[in-house]
C-alpha cells in the first residue's frame, strides 16, 4: 500500500502506512506559513482492506472547531467524490475509516478544483461572444493573475467585481464561479442576457493559483493571507491583491463579491459591511434588498446564521470586502459556503459539493440583476 501528494494541490505527511488498521497522519502546513488543515493524498493498493486513518494533529489545525460534524470527502475517478460516512474528531485527532472498493482513492478536505481546470475555465470564457479574458499581472512565483471580463465598459453599465479563492484551499469558491460563469454566458438565459446589457462583470476565478498549487489552507507563496492584505498590498509579497485592487481603482466598483468557504460553520451565509466606517443608510438599504434578492434565489442561503459582530477587530479593513465598501461606498459582501454540510438542507452523500457550490454560483445571478435594477 502506497500513499502520494506529489501532484496539483496534494498534501499530506505520513508518519506511518505499516498497519491498513492505524494509519498514522500529519496534516502539513501551507508552504511558507503554519495554517495547516487542508489534506489531499492518494492511496494505492487498498481494495478491500479496512482504513483506519488517524490525523494526528488536527486539534492543531488553523480551525479545530471545522472538525466535529465534518465528513472526509474521497474519490475513485477524481471526478465523483461523496462524503466518508466514517469520520469523527475525537481527542484532538481526525479519524476517517473507510473500505475502499478500487485500488487507488483520493482523499481531500473538500474537493479540489485543479490548475488545469481552472486554464480550462478561463479559455472555455474566452470563447464566448460576450467575453474577454487577461491578465491583471503576476502572482509571486509568476503565474498570472487571470480576469474574465464579461460586458463592455460603455457609458450607463455598472461595474460588478466577483472574486474567488483568496484562501486557495476554499475550492468551493472557485466552483462558485464556474456555475456563474455557465449561466452568465449562456445566450438563452434571460437574467443573463439582462445583466450583460446593465453591468460590465469583472471576474477573478483564482486570486491564489500559487497556493492552491501547493496545496495551501490560506497563503499565498509568500506566506500572505491575501484577505488580509487589502489595505496596503505590498507588490512583492501579495502582488496578487495589489495588481487586483489597482485594476478595480481603474473601472470604479458599483458592486463587489468575495467568494469564500468557512470550516466551522455548516450554513451559507454572508458576511456584510454594517461595521464599515461610513456605511450609509442608502447602502444599508441597497445591501437588504441585494442580500433578501439571494435568499429568494437560493434556499441553500440563510440569514439567522453567520459571524458575530466584531469578529475581525482592527484587521477590518484589510480584508477585501470591507475595504471595497468603504474605498467605493457600495454594496460589498463576502459570501460564506460550508466545508461540511448545509445544516438547513443535508445531504447524505455528498454534503456541501461542487455541484451545490455551481448552483449557488447560478443562482447569485438573480440577486445582481435586482441589485442593478433597483438602483
Amino acid at each position: 500500500m502506497k500513499i502520494s501528494h506529489s501532484f496539483d494541490s496534494g498534501a499530506i505527511e505520513v508518519l506511518s502506512l505499516d498497519d491498513p488498521g492505524n494509519i498514522r497522519l500529519r496534516l502539513r502546513a501551507d508552504n511558507a506559513a503554519e495554517f495547516h488543515q487542508w489534506f489531499h493524498f492518494r492511496v494505492q493498493g487498498a481494495a478491500g482492506r479496512s482504513l483506519r486513518m488517524v490525523f494526528e494533529n488536527a486539534a492543531e489545525a488553523a480551525y479545530p472547531d471545522g472538525w466535529p460534524g465534518y465528513r472526509c470527502v474521497a474519490s475513485y475517478d477524481r471526478r465523483s467524490w461523496f462524503r466518508v460516512a466514517d469520520t469523527r474528531y475525537e481527542d484532538g485527532q481526525l479519524i476517517v475509516e473507510h473500505a475502499p472498493e478500487h485500488d487507488s482513492v483520493y482523499y481531500a478536505y473538500f474537493e479540489p478544483y485543479s490548475y488545469e481546470r481552472h486554464l480550462d475555465l478561463v479559455g472555455w470564457a474566452e470563447m464566448s461572444p460576450f467575453a474577454q479574458a487577461d491578465s491583471l499581472g503576476w502572482t509571486v512565483e509568476g503565474r498570472e493573475i487571470d480576469r474574465i471580463v464579461v460586458g463592455r465598459a460603455t457609458p450607463g453599465r455598472r461595474p460588478v467585481w466577483v472574486i474567488a479563492r483568496q484562501h486557495p484551499g476554499e475550492t468551493m469558491a472557485e466552483w462558485f464561479i464556474e456555475g456563474l460563469l455557465e449561466r452568465l454566458l449562456d445566450a438563452a438565459d434571460p437574467v443573463a442576457r439582462r445583466i450583460r446589457e446593465r453591468a460590465v462583470l469583472h471576474i477573478v476565478p483564482n486570486m491564489n493559483p500559487d497556493g492552491a498549487l501547493h496545496g495551501n489552507l490560506r497563503t499565498n507563496a509568500a506566506g500572505r493571507n491575501l484577505n488580509r492584505e487589502w489595505r496596503a498590498p505590498d507588490e512583492q509579497a501579495s502582488p496578487e491583491v495589489f495588481h487586483v485592487r489597482r485594476a478595480m481603482e481603474a473601472t470604479g466598483c458599483d458592486l463587489f463579491l468575495d467568494i469564500h468557504g468557512d470550516e466551522a460553520l455548516p450554513y451559507v451565509f454572508f458576511s456584510t459591511a454594517e461595521e464599515v466606517p461610513g456605511f450609509t443608510a442608502e447602502t444599508a438599504a441597497r445591501q437588504a434588498r441585494f442580500v433578501a434578492a439571494f435568499a429568494a434565489a437560493s434556499p441553500d442561503f440563510q440569514t439567522d446564521e453567520g459571524y458575530k459582530p466584531g469578529r475581525f477587530g482592527e484587521e477590518l479593513l484589510t480584508l477585501a470586502s470591507k475595504w471595497v465598501a468603504h474605498r467605493f461606498g457600495c454594496v460589498s459582501l463576502t459570501l460564506e459556503m460550508p466545508f461540511k454540510d448545509n445544516a438547513n438542507m443535508p445531504d447524505g452523500h455528498a454534503g456541501w459539493s461542487s455541484v451545490r457550490s455551481k448552483r449557488m454560483g447560478a443562482a447569485m445571478l438573480n440577486a445582481i440583476l435586482a441589485h442593478l435594477e433597483g438602483a
